[in-house]
């Protein structure tokens, strides 16, 4: 009887060893994937790896993005390294941006509160202030959709632009009202840290962008080889392009920022990305404060000297822009440089914020 009762013992212990072994497994199983960067792109011409790049696969490939985790209610799966970089893949335009960091946002997989958001992508360029293959850190992110618009046949005589700021009667009618996400202010410390970084990263040049960049001869920024800077970038679901409306880009973006601001940058996403973000901060999702917009210059946002706006736009159509492949490049080591940064130092970066 003594030894059928032992075993009767040794078999309760072993089944609640089990069961807690059993426990601790699943607690391990759900707990989420803390991230440490996620690296927010927007399109991609092809597949992730492998053929002709577009915003994503540099990242994939020389982060080592292995991992493929799907994403059903984004536009794209997201991609995971083993250092805690995660790679998100928006889609074009502010509406597919704003939904899948949103998607990525609420996924309980992911730890992202102290993650820190890199977007890095590229865009038109003021030449005014930069040159191709340059890459700009953005102070602001201003909205160029949020707005009335009068056609410009219509337009009157005394008007600068047919762009009127919401709730207002006239361009540029003070005071300014920003109620509605019209433009986002970035961490200024954050910034200066990641200017600091990456000043000195050595940038790709040719001589095709040398000869681009000799069309803007009356331009002393964009004839200059390829340099990181800061400045501000404005977002549009319009792609637009031409000498008046980079007049309105640098108009709205100083009436938007209090005559802080410099238009540098122009693309389609950030604002939707920004405004995902800020509700996620509400949420607690992510820091608000860790968040770093990088746009890099594939093409001049106006037409040159002899050229008309229109046969200037026909040249980019099909996406043939003068720096293409520069630029995809630039956004990549300029952004890394941070990246690597942060992951290196992740003791410190996790508990303060850079400055």
């Amino acid at each position: 009887m003594l030894k059928v009762f032992l075993r009767f013992l040794m078999s309760l212990s072993l089944l609640a060893f089990c069961a807690y072994f059993s426990r601790a497994q699943n607690t391990a199983a759900s707990a989420p994937i803390r991230i440490k960067v996620v690296v927010v792109t927007m399109f991609e011409r092809g597949e992730d790896t492998g053929d002709v790049p577009g915003e994503f696969q540099l990242w994939v490939e020389r982060e080592h993005l292995d991992q493929i985790l799907p994403l059903p209610s984004g536009y794209h799966h997201v991609r995971l390294n083993n250092d805690g970089v995660l790679g998100l893949l928006t889609g074009v335009g502010t509406a597919k941006a704003a939904a899948s960091v949103m998607a990525l946002g609420m996924d309980p997989r992911f730890d992202l509160s102290k993650a820190y958001w890199i977007v890095a992508g590229i865009g038109g360029g003021d030449p005014a202030d930069v040159s191709l293959g340059s890459a700009v850190w953005a102070d602001h992110v201003v909205d160029g959709d949020l707005a009335y618009e009068i056609d410009a046949r219509q337009i009157p005589e005394n008007w600068p632009t047919g762009y009127v700021p919401l709730r207002r009667g006239t361009p540029y009618e003070q005071p300014p009202r920003i109620a509605y996400g019209e433009v986002y202010t970035l961490r200024g410390s954050l910034v200066d840290w990641a200017v600091r970084l990456t000043q000195d990263v050595p940038l790709a040049d040719s001589d095709s962008l040398r000869k681009s960049r000799a069309r803007f001869a009356g331009f002393p920024n964009a004839v200059k080889p390829p340099f990181v800077t800061r400045g501000d970038t404005l977002s549009a679901s319009t792609f637009w392009h031409g000498s008046k409306f980079d007049e309105w880009a640098n108009a709205w973006t100083r009436y938007y920022t209090g005559g802080k601001g410099n238009f540098m940058t122009a693309g389609m996403e950030d604002t939707g990305t920004m405004q995902a973000l800020t509700f996620l901060s509400q949420a607690g999702r992510v820091d608000l404060q860790r968040v770093l917009v990088l746009r890099t210059v594939s093409n001049y946002d106006r037409e040159p000297s002899g050229t008309s706006a229109a046969e200037s736009l026909q040249e980019m159509a099909s996406g043939n822009y003068s720096a293409y492949m520069e630029s995809l490049e630039a956004a990549q080591v300029v952004g890394d440089k941070v990246v690597r940064d942060l992951v290196e130092h992740w003791r410190e970066r996790e508990a303060t914020i850079p400055h």
